[in-house]
């Protein structure tokens, strides 16, 4: 198994790098403003499903095959934009039918899930990092490589929830006020549309 300082230092690098602006946690922050808390940790469990395949994937050594084709590396990242300029759409399109006070249409619990998962799914850098990062923390002569893999998932998964949670609650409650009115509803419908548009950008971008 990890040793503890092992854990403990994995641990503490990944609540880091969930605080940095990334596209995982600005598209959290801008579902949680939009649509309030529950939304961004519902789109939080299902970046975080997303995370278990990835790191299942490097478990098995079937994401270093897959990432080492530029074909299958450019189609999956046109999918994620292609999937982020339809949000992008949508919230430019939502803005125009915010009603007089302010409230914006809610979605389902199963479809803010959806985006999650899609989202964490379609983006290739995800696999890049994990295939780059989780590794650095095996530890020889100890469990097998695989339990090991899956272990720090795990731990990453935990930090990931605590962050974005962290996250949804403080973008929930600020975007409440502004969601007080049709015109700061407006204002953050386009910022959300922004948001996705510039992730959808960023990752066309990406390269291997």
């Amino acid at each position: 198994m990890l040793e503890l300082d092992t854990a403990m230092l994995f641990f503490g690098s990944s609540l880091l790098l969930g605080l940095a602006p990334g596209p995982d946690n600005l598209f959290v922050l801008a579902q949680a403003a939009q649509r309030g808390t529950r939304a961004g940790l519902v789109v939080t469990l299902g970046l975080c499903t997303g995370l278990v395949v990835h790191t299942t994937a490097v478990a098995l050594g079937l994401a270093a095959l897959f990432m080492a084709s530029a074909i299958a590396f450019t189609v999956l990242k046109f999918v994620g934009a292609g999937y982020l300029l339809y949000l992008a759409w949508q919230a430019f399109s939502n803005a125009g039918r915010i009603q007089a006070d302010g409230k914006i249409e809610q979605l389902p619990s199963a479809k803010l899930y959806q985006r999650g998962v899609i989202m964490n799914l379609t983006n290739p850098k995800v696999s890049l990092f994990f295939l780059a990062f989780l590794p650095q923390f095996v530890q020889a002569n100890t469990a097998p490589m695989a339990v090991q893999i899956m272990l720090l998932g795990l731990l990453f998964i935990i930090a990931t929830i605590l962050v974005f949670g962290a996250i949804s609650l403080l973008a929930g409650n600020l975007g409440a006020r502004f969601r007080r009115s049709s015109r700061s509803s407006r204002i953050l419908s386009y910022l959300s549309g922004t948001v996705f548009a510039g992730l959808a950008l960023r990752l066309v971008l990406a390269e291997r």
